[in-house]
């Protein structure tokens, strides 16, 4: 291992023999082909997850988030729009 020194933090203190570290592995929410309904200002919203992103209103979006943003035209958690979420208590 390295000593401390500052040519060995020059690196973030990482060396060569610094064990990697696997990358996390998130699961998804939803599976591809899930259909998720939302109802907006009095229309519902149907879209489908897709293996890259999701698909509503013929168009492609790669997140919830996205197709959020395009409902509402305001920044939500894709997954807290569409209710795949619990709220966390105060």
């Amino acid at each position: 291992m390295g000593t401390g020194s500052p040519a060995d933090m020059k690196g973030g203190g990482l060396t060569t023999e610094t064990p990697s570290i696997p990358h996390r592995v998130c699961q998804p929410l939803v599976q591809p082909g899930t259909r998720l309904i939302r109802e907006w200002n009095g229309v519902s919203h149907v879209v489908e997850v897709t293996e890259h992103g999701a698909e509503w209103n013929g168009k492609h979006y790669g997140s919830l988030s996205s197709v959020a943003r395009a409902i509402t035209g305001a920044h939500w958690s894709g997954p807290r729009f569409f209710g795949l979420t619990a709220r966390r208590k105060a």
